[in-house]
């Protein structure tokens, strides 16, 4: 089960997708994560023996789907609503498999790295593209992506759907770029997903005694690519967890580490604060005025209007876009920009607040254990990071940024005495 789920993390961002029926488009991840858990409780029913993480994050996680499906009584469409949830239902069972596999920590270890590679190597393709427009033309980059790369990741149906909501191109200061998307629909996803893993990839370098290198270049790829998806939301994510990463790790570093962190920093702050299209990128998203600040700000406000009047179910799993636009199609891309908010319109403020707090138990308990151990306090800092992108934009709905984050939490549980049989 072991490689099933290594091999699972490094499939994970190059998922492919499944075509069912004419104008529906499945994420392969997710059939592979049901049958990974029917897979594993055959195992456990065989063995005669379930261990499964019993504590306040199942609590939160359970509650948070059973509010979810509570929030069907007040849907305006139930379809949209069972879609939703049929969904979530598909992806949270990873959380088990994960959190009952890493009793040892060998194991851990070896799925992080799995994490990682996978991350590197997405990111390798984002690079690729990002810089491909110099060389080969935006235009033919642009249209190889449409037509070639996109579809086997993403299907046909989501595809046309990306590119008629088109986010690949970006305007800075007269000039339009490019931006990474690899894999993914748009550069968002990619940069959480990045985001989540490049603390991971990091802490292999500073902690792992063999590859050392390796796990350094990977992690420069991974930033690298996450900077250049124009994310402002990643950036601000980046700068979280940078903070916290020096508050926190600063004094458990040697001296080597010390000066590698200090370069690191120096390079990100160059990066993002010397006049450029990146460091112009980030200073808009201070910028109140500026477009899509102001579109923010209205959407906002919007969501606020409809959770003052739907504070105890929301609307519905699902039917935030019919509640902003009555004669919205399934596939139009309205949502509140800000994970919390969406979940608080859909599924009631208590949802919300329930997110909320599984968010901090796994921080603090990857906290707890950097103790320990200090790779887990990359796994608290890869949290911090989607938490604070996570008030920009919403993730929660990409089944592969949502696999990825419930993996990483899971990792959160490595402690024998949280279990039963």
């Amino acid at each position: 089960m072991e490689k099933i789920i290594a091999f699972l993390a490094v499939y994970l961002p190059f998922q492919l997708a499944i075509n069912p029926t004419a104008g529906v488009d499945l994420a392969s991840i997710r059939v592979l994560v049901i049958l990974v858990f029917f897979l594993w409780l055959a195992q456990g029913l065989k063995k005669k023996q379930m261990e499964i993480p019993v504590n306040l994050k199942l609590f939160f996680l359970s509650f948070f789907l059973l509010l979810s499906l509570v929030s069907f009584l007040v849907s305006q469409n139930h379809d949209w609503s069972v879609r939703k949830m049929v969904y979530l239902i598909s992806i949270f069972p990873i959380y088990l498999v994960v959190s009952s596999l890493i009793k040892k920590n060998e194991v851990q270890i070896k799925l992080i790295k799995s994490l990682v590679i996978g991350g590197g190597l997405v990111a390798l393709l984002g690079v690729f593209q990002f810089l491909g427009q110099f060389y080969l033309g935006k235009d033919k980059i642009y249209t190889l992506w449409a037509e070639k790369i996109a579809p086997p990741f993403l299907g046909k149906s989501v595809t046309q759907a990306v590119l008629e909501n088109p986010s690949w191109l970006v305007n800075i200061s007269g000039e339009t770029y490019l931006r990474a998307t690899a894999s993914f629909p748009d550069p968002h996803m990619l940069s959480f997903f990045l985001g989540l893993l490049f603390p991971l990839a990091l802490g292999l370098g500073f902690f792992e005694r063999r590859k050392k290198m390796l796990w350094f270049i990977l992690a420069g790829v991974i930033l690298i690519a996450d900077i250049l998806t124009f994310s402002r939301g990643g950036y601000l994510g980046l700068i979280g967890g940078l903070i916290f990463f020096l508050f926190f790790l600063w004094k458990k570093l040697g001296w080597t580490g010390k000066k590698i962190v200090a370069v690191s920093i120096l390079g990100f702050l160059l990066a993002i604060f010397y006049p450029s299209p990146i460091s112009q990128r980030l200073q808009s998203s201070f910028d109140l005025k500026e477009g899509s600040n102001k579109g923010r700000l209205s959407i906002w406000e919007d969501s606020g209007k409809i959770i003052a009047d739907n504070p105890l179910l929301g609307v519905g799993l699902g039917n935030y876009a019919l509640a902003i636009k009555p004669l919205a199609t399934y596939r139009e891309p309205i949502y509140a920009h800000n994970t919390y908010l969406d979940i608080a319109a859909e599924t009631g403020i208590l949802n919300a607040l329930i997110w909320i707090l599984f968010l901090w138990v796994v921080i603090r308990d990857f906290m707890k254990k950097s103790l320990n151990n200090p790779i887990f306090m990359a796994g608290a800092v890869g949290i911090i990071i989607f938490s604070i992108h996570s008030v920009v934009e919403t993730a929660i709905y990409s089944p592969v940024v949502l696999c990825l984050f419930l993996i990483i939490s899971a990792l959160s549980n490595y402690q024998k005495d949280e279990k039963i049989s």
